[in-house]
């Protein structure tokens, strides 16, 4: 693949990417998502903590100065989130893992911040 197709495909992954975890996000912090989240019986400040650090990372993902940054936030947080899901039985981490994967592409072929010399 020529360099320039490279580059669209990264830039259509991260906003993609980018709008989606930043509606998943926001979903899973609204009011009825508490009610299914306490079925896992797991403290309120766990879905706080991963909800807004998606958004955060989302967010940071769109920001074009901060593209790597906001990448390797996310797969930080999506990380936690696996661990999180297969500590309490539930092995249905399968978007979980293409959320991380993508977010590692993006990680991985933009550039990072440089500090100015």
């Amino acid at each position: 693949m020529s360099e320039p197709r490279i580059k669209t495909a990264i830039t259509t992954l991260q906003w993609t990417l980018g709008v989606v975890i930043l509606i998943e996000a926001t979903l899973f912090l609204m009011p009825a998502a508490r009610h299914a989240f306490a079925r896992t019986h797991m403290p309120e400040t766990v879905r706080q903590i991963l909800g807004w650090g998606e958004i955060i990372g989302a967010l940071l993902l769109l920001i074009p100065q901060t593209v790597a940054r906001g990448a390797w936030f996310l797969v930080g947080i999506f990380v936690c989130a696996i661990v999180i899901h297969l500590l309490h039985g539930a092995y249905n981490v399968g978007n979980l893992v293409i959320y991380s994967a993508a977010a590692w592409a993006i990680a991985a072929e933009k550039p990072s911040a440089r500090p100015v010399a």
